[in-house]
């Protein structure tokens, strides 16, 4: 597995609790350029519409060599995932008020996979918390190492 990019503030903003494997539907310019690394993940998220999933704001860079002027690099993607995956989320992002984020990019066995993550939004004074968790469990890391050390 060769990671492209992540979405790094997805798990800062969202508390992630199921994650899916989705397929990208992709023009060959985009393929290209994902292998360059070219992505970001930043301001995108996933909507289901009848009955499919659709990445947007998804930014893939055009690529440079591509014949007549590549893809729109902020277009929607289509979303290969089995419609059983499909309808389940679905439904608890319209019954739990759940959202569906990517997380990663990256290529598995030569195809480009998103990594999605079903998860609810956090309020400022959570990410706070999380944060200050985070830190603690650092420095009792650090306190550990050291007393090994002694």
């Amino acid at each position: 597995m060769k990671a492209i990019t992540t979405n790094r503030r997805a798990r800062h903003d969202y508390q992630i609790t199921e994650t899916f494997e989705a397929g990208l539907v992709l023009q060959g310019s985009e393929v290209k350029s994902l292998r360059n690394g070219t992505a970001n993940l930043k301001d995108a998220y996933v909507m289901v519409r009848e009955g499919e999933a659709w990445l947007i704001g998804a930014y893939i860079a055009p690529y440079a060599f591509s014949r007549e002027g590549g893809h729109q690099p902020e277009r929607e993607r289509k979303l290969l995932l089995h419609k059983r995956e499909i309808e389940k989320i679905a439904s608890k992002v319209a019954e739990r008020g759940l959202t569906l984020v990517p997380l990663g990019m990256y290529f598995k066995e030569g195809r480009a996979k998103v990594e999605l993550g079903l998860g609810r939004g956090r309020a400022r004074y959570d990410k706070r918390h999380a944060l200050k968790e985070k830190q603690q469990k650092r420095e009792m890391d650090r306190a550990v190492r050291r007393k090994g050390r002694v």
